[in-house]
């Protein structure tokens, strides 16, 4: 990533607050701007971040987990949903960094990687293209189809129905065979819902358990805000061949009528997310 590969200091002022559930960096208003300024303190940030993931051990410690799902056949792309606002979030800027690090592990080139947010301002649109990265032209509510290409969703502690919506796009063995989902557990999702309520809101997520595998990213006292509660899922097929036909014929779009806690935004409401 050359834009990673280097860059001046910028010593400017910054205050921290809280928001929204993540501790949040609020800059002065000159680095606030939309221009060149602003992006190149996004992407020292960044940088920084990246070298923290690497000399505390962290990202050696969690490449073993990714790698072992996708020796087999790499991914050829990468699609990110739910990032947040890594210009000034720490957190979302840690989980940026440990992406670019696994797209260079997995050797995926940035123009293979596409990301949506709708709470992404357009300086930290503008700094995920100075890094060779592509933005999805809409929100697709987690529905996007791999049209038979291995591929990586990366998808730190995003809502429930964005996995479930992914499930349901790629609703075969063969499809969900060529799938790799880094994201919240599956396993913890069974854990903490009711299985009325998970079979019901979030049925894709219920019927594929017994055929998905899962492995935990590492615990670290660092980062346990950070990559808490996220596993890499793999879907091997003949885990999925095994599963009952039945599970198979139910290819209904969910629709969230009964949901209470949706936990995404909807297509035509990205403006609140903004807000």
């Amino acid at each position: 990533m050359a834009a990673l590969a280097g860059g001046r200091r910028a010593g400017r002022a910054r205050r921290r607050r809280r928001g929204r559930g993540r501790e949040e960096e609020e800059e002065d208003d000159e680095e606030e701007g939309e221009g060149g300024p602003g992006i190149e303190a996004v992407l020292r940030r960044l940088r920084e971040a990246r070298d923290d993931l690497l000399s505390s051990g962290f990202w050696a410690a969690s490449a073993g987990a990714v790698r072992a799902p996708l020796s087999a056949e790499p991914p050829a792309r990468c699609v990110c949903y739910g990032l947040g606002r890594f210009g000034r979030c720490p957190i979302a800027r840690y989980q940026l960094a440990f992406l670019l690090l696994l797209l260079d592990e997995l050797r995926v080139p940035p123009a293979r990687c596409a990301l949506f947010d709708p709470a992404f301002s357009a300086r930290e649109a503008a700094a995920l293209r100075a890094l060779g990265l592509c933005l999805l032209p809409e929100n697709e509510e987690g529905k996007h189809g791999i049209e038979g290409v291995t591929t990586l969703f990366y998808m730190v502690h995003c809502g429930k129905a964005l996995y479930n919506n992914l499930l349901w796009s790629n609703w075969s063995p063969a499809a969900l065979s060529k799938l790799v989902i880094i994201g919240n557990s599956f396993q913890g999702i069974e854990e903490r819902l009711l299985s009325r309520i998970l079979e019901r809101d979030y049925s894709y997520i219920a019927k594929v358990l017994k055929g998905v595998e899962e492995v935990a990213l590492p615990s670290h006292p660092r980062y346990l805000d950070t990559f808490n509660d996220t596993s890499v899922h793999w879907f091997p097929l003949d885990k999925l061949q095994e599963l009952s036909p039945e599970v198979w014929d139910f290819v209904e779009e969910p629709m969230y009528q009964d949901c209470e806690d949706l936990e995404i935004i909807r297509k035509g409401e990205e403006a609140t997310a903004k807000s």
